[in-house]
């Protein structure tokens, strides 16, 4: 099963809000997910990206790769 760490979209329309998910590569956006590693939220000046660190190490040494967006943001943070 290839996982992926991504965005779940939350919110509504215009206002954005995104939790931190480790889910399956095969189901949708917002779909079945396995894990909720923190949150995202574009719209606060600076933008505010909260997850916990054990849960993002734990699932990238059981071989999930995060999004291109997740990886940026994570680079970001210091973790990775």
């Amino acid at each position: 099963m290839p996982v992926r760490i991504r965005l779940m979209r939350l919110g509504r329309k215009k206002k954005p809000f995104f939790r931190v998910i480790a889910a399956d590569s095969r189901s949708p956006r917002d779909g079945k997910f396995l894990d909720i590693l923190g949150y995202y939220n574009p719209l606060k000046e600076p933008y505010e990206f909260k997850v916990d660190s054990e849960k993002v190490k734990l699932w990238l040494q059981r071989g999930a790769e995060p999004t291109e967006t997740v990886r940026a943001l994570l680079k970001r943070e210091g973790l990775l």
